[in-house]
């Protein structure tokens, strides 16, 4: 299983700004499916950079209707259909996203719904997709529906959190993660640096510390963090844990050992910024 991600700034300045690409991040080879999580701005552009086909795609998930997590939604719904043509995949996101809640969205227009699977999801919500469990896990944000992804095979269990407060009950809803992917906006390990609707480094030592993953990931970061230095806290966290932790970088792909998550190996993917790209290999046959 591979966990490629294609933007890790996070936030309205970082996204205006683009100091961190803002594509979000994909899951591809889990127990046969490819999954795109949070498309936001540059999430296409990046996909065909970094030589990841959005064509393969077997399902798109936004987890709320903020510009960050959904701007690209559509055309990666577009691709995952070849062009709306042919029905295939699932579409999992919020209330909001789909039906719209008071001024957030809908993030979805019914016309790209047309060719997949809708599956609103909500706070322990779930659903058998053949071998997988998808199951919603609750947040407090400033989109009330947003929710975050517990992805679930036989082997394996991905948890992403998504754009939330910490709270109490927060770890209950990421138990028995394998791999835990955290939305971490700002600096600080002793947690006094968090804003409403986000966590700091101190709030994803805490998680970590009750979920005991075996691997942690943190990225979505704003100006803050990126001022101080992404890395220094992961290795703080690591030190406080003992879970590794790492904070993602653009291009970043983690190759996993399903079996063992413990097992994994970082590579750096390039951009090929090539114009004279073969169509045929964007659009691969599936």
């Amino acid at each position: 299983m591979k966990l490629t991600f294609l933007g890790t700034g996070g936030g309205r300045f970082a996204t205006i700004t683009q100091r961190r690409m803002t594509g979000g991040f994909r899951i591809d080879d889990f127990d046969g499916n490819n999954f795109h999580i949070d498309p936001g701005p540059g999430a296409l552009v990046r996909s065909i950079q970094f030589g990841l086909s959005p064509s393969i795609l077997d399902g798109v998930f936004i987890s709320h209707a903020h510009t960050d997590h959904y701007t690209d939604g559509e055309v990666l719904i577009e691709a995952m259909t070849r062009g709306m043509t042919k029905e295939h995949g699932i579409i999992i996101g919020s209330r909001s996203v789909f039906d719209g809640y008071k001024q957030w969205g809908p993030s979805v227009s019914k016309y790209h719904i047309g060719k997949s699977e809708k599956l609103v999801l909500g706070p322990n919500k779930s659903k058998i997709m053949e071998n997988l469990k998808i199951k919603g896990t609750k947040t407090i944000h400033g989109d009330p529906t947003c929710v975050g992804f517990q992805m679930k095979s036989e082997d394996l269990t991905i948890s992403y959190t998504a754009d939330t407060s910490y709270f109490e009950k927060l770890s209950y809803y990421h138990k028995n993660a394998d791999i835990l992917i955290a939305s971490v906006l700002r600096p600080g390990i002793l947690g006094n640096e968090s804003i409403s609707g986000h966590m700091c480094t101190g709030n994803f030592k805490n998680l970590i510390n009750e979920v005991k993953p075996k691997l942690a990931i943190m990225t979505h970061f704003g100006f803050k963090m990126l001022n101080d230095d992404p890395i220094l806290e992961a290795k703080l966290i690591k030190e406080e844990t003992g879970v590794p932790t790492l904070a993602a970088f653009d291009g970043m792909q983690v190759n996993i050992n399903n079996k063992n998550p413990k097992d994994f190996k970082i590579s750096k993917l390039k951009i090929n910024d090539n114009p004279n790209r073969n169509f045929n290999d964007i659009f691969t046959s599936r």
